[in-house]
């Protein structure tokens, strides 16, 4: 069990806490609005109200003892830049920050937040592969370069396995995991023999211009 501190009961902020509170992980949940401090009482393992641009407030509730600390703060940019500052100068010893922009991202960055995340950007992007493709379940952007695919299995795959498909040596792209469609059997880092069956879920990574093919 991990212990996390969430500062900011947005939606992005508040699904977080539960989701943490679900995997079974201690979440402390902080807002300065009463009103959404409420709202979390039931969800979250603790819940304060405090206004985190107050160093005093942070060191009240011993925010340095957690596992990470994330500033989900929603459209004030200013205060999440200025929130994360202050958890870094106190030494917390992870912190992640949610970006609204690029510029937003950078700032961040510079001033050594561990990991900036963009989750307006990663849905869109989601969701414009999904789009595109009803056979791409899922997309993440691992770097610049790469990235993972959810895929789904249908006819021109089925019955065939992995080595008849060359995927890795024509395509550049690995199949690092089978979910079977049957059993849900987890398959990882399968072997060229692997045959797959129609509607299985295949776990692709590579470089992002080499799985293109995936969404044609």
């Amino acid at each position: 069990m991990k212990q996390f501190a969430v500062i900011g009961l947005g939606r992005f902020g508040s699904t977080l806490v539960k989701t943490l509170v679900e995997m079974g992980h201690e979440v402390l949940a902080v807002d300065k609005s009463m009103e959404k401090v409420h709202q979390m009482m039931e969800t979250a393992t603790h819940v304060v109200q405090a206004d985190a641009m107050e160093e005093e407030a942070l060191r009240s509730v011993g925010i340095c003892n957690f596992d990470a600390v994330i500033v989900a703060i929603g459209q004030d940019i200013q205060a999440s830049i200025l929130v994360s500052l202050i958890l870094k100068e106190m030494g917390v010893c992870k912190v992640i920050a949610k970006a609204q922009n690029q510029m937003h991202g950078k700032v961040l960055e510079k001033i050594g937040v561990d990991q900036v995340v963009y989750p307006e950007r990663d849905m869109a992007m989601r969701l414009a592969h999904n789009m595109v493709s009803a056979n791409v379940l899922d997309y993440i952007e691992l770097s610049p370069e790469y990235s993972i695919m959810e895929v789904k299995v249908g006819d021109a795959w089925a019955g065939k396995s992995l080595k008849d498909l060359h995927l890795r040596a024509r395509k550049g792209a690995t199949v690092i995991l089978i979910k079977r469609a049957e059993s849900e059997e987890l398959i990882m880092m399968p072997g060229g023999e692997a045959r797959l069956a129609e509607g299985d879920i295949l776990v692709i990574t590579g470089k992002k211009e080499d799985l293109r093919f995936l969404e044609e």
